[in-house]
């Protein structure tokens, strides 16, 4: 069985080296060609709506949408449906690529064998 990394990420533009640092580690993690589910919660979920990837100007890091870019590509990306809903986010707003689903679904995915967890 594929071993399997999940991240989930609670926080945006408040807290950008942890914002940068949980999109980093999972873009990492694609690159290394491991299966990825990044999970988007509270402000997080913006990084799935077209066009709202923030630059957070941090010295030495990897811009915020190359990085959204590579795990839109090679990962799954999956939105908390209750936070979407509360900052009036709809299907129409968010990336092809992404999904919405709640509590429900990601203890499902994190309760799996050979699941890793990270949350940020």
């Amino acid at each position: 069985m594929t071993q399997q990394l999940v991240v989930k990420v609670t926080c945006g533009v408040e807290a950008p080296e942890r914002l940068s640092q949980g999109i980093t580690v999972a873009s990492t993690a694609v690159a290394s060609g491991i299966d990825v589910s990044l999970w988007l919660t509270g402000d997080a979920v913006w990084l799935g709506v077209r066009g709202r990837v923030p630059d957070l100007e941090l010295e030495f890091a990897t811009p915020l949408t190359d990085l959204v870019e590579s795990l839109l590509d090679g990962a799954r990306v999956t939105l908390c449906t209750q936070c979407v809903k509360r900052r009036g986010i709809t299907d129409a707003d968010v990336a092809d690529e992404v999904r919405i689903a709640g509590a429900a679904s990601f203890v499902e995915e994190i309760t799996r064998d050979n699941v890793q967890v990270i949350v940020y």
